[in-house]
């Protein structure tokens, strides 16, 4: 139960961030559904993904297995991940072309020199996996990021603070992020590991990290007690609406399951399994070939 003082705020966030969006708002029409712009409604294009589609607009001319590659993040995050497999990472992102590869700040300086020039970004973890270090602390290892060549952060929130009620820390804790990533031009993700959160606070999270300016929010570690869902992802893209991005991560294994979350709103993928999702998106899109679509 949040105090009248934290109440007070979260209605203030939702107000401000409502009246932004009034002002921002398209002349074309949403769908009321997943808060995004009618025609790219994901309840409408499901015949479309369903026939092997996994998103529209991106690459045409690369065909299906680039978009879908396009889309994930190429992640290793497990603590005795080595060198040689770090180096096996990078050359799977560049030949597959991911957007990024995800890794432990340790690895950061290595990545960022074996990719360059490959068009794969970095992506880095910050207050991982638990969210339970400081401001500051997180200010100074996204800093510390993208000085070794961090293009892209992916911090988890103060969860514990934010099941407390604390939502001016949870404010703090996640701007302490974004701010030095928008000086820098790197793109922040906020962790909000749903599985442990109720719907309300899930909404809650997803709100203030709008308004702390984050470019996407994300559903999980994948060191939780539950990785990405489908209704998750949904009610994020609901509440952050069109302007921003939403990141499904931990345990999507295949293309059914990459499919399952665009559909419901999600526009980047974590995951370990990279490789194999685009072979199969490969796959399909040969069948949907030799079958006429």
């Amino acid at each position: 139960m949040l105090n009248p003082t934290d109440l007070q705020r979260l209605i203030e966030i939702i107000t401000e961030e409502l009246v932004a969006a009034e002002r921002r708002a398209p002349a074309q029409s949403q769908c009321a559904c997943h808060a995004v712009l009618y025609e790219c409604c994901p309840d409408r294009l499901q015949g479309v993904l369903a026939a092997g589609a996994s998103r529209l607009g991106l690459h045409a001319s690369g065909g299906a297995a680039g978009a879908v590659a396009t889309m994930i993040d190429h992640t290793l995050l497990k603590p005795d991940a080595t060198r040689a497999e770090i180096e096996k990472l990078c050359r799977e992102a560049a030949e597959f072309h991911f957007a990024t590869v995800c890794i432990n700040p340790v690895w950061v300086a290595l990545c960022a020199s074996l990719l360059r020039g490959s068009g794969v970004g970095v992506c880095s973890v910050v207050g991982f996996p638990l969210g339970a270090t400081t401001p500051d602390v997180k200010h100074y290892e996204t800093r510390r990021a993208i000085f070794d060549g961090a293009t892209e952060i992916d911090m988890v929130i103060n969860v514990g603070a934010l099941k407390s009620g604390d939502l001016r820390l949870v404010e703090r804790d996640i701007e302490a992020v974004t701010s030095p990533c928008r000086e820098a031009g790197a793109t922040s993700k906020v962790i909000i590991e749903a599985a442990l959160l109720t719907d309300e606070e899930k909404v809650t999270a997803s709100t203030i990290a709008k308004a702390a300016a984050a470019d996407f929010v994300k559903t999980s570690t994948g060191f939780g007690p539950g990785g990405a869902t489908v209704a998750d992802v949904a009610l994020m893209r609901r509440v952050v609406g069109a302007d921003m991005g939403v990141k499904a991560a931990g345990g999507v294994r295949d293309y059914e399951g990459l499919k399952a979350m665009v559909a419901a709103g999600a526009t980047r993928v974590g995951a370990s399994a990279g490789v194999k999702i685009v072979q199969e998106s490969q796959g399909q899109k040969t069948l949907a070939s030799t079958s006429g679509y």
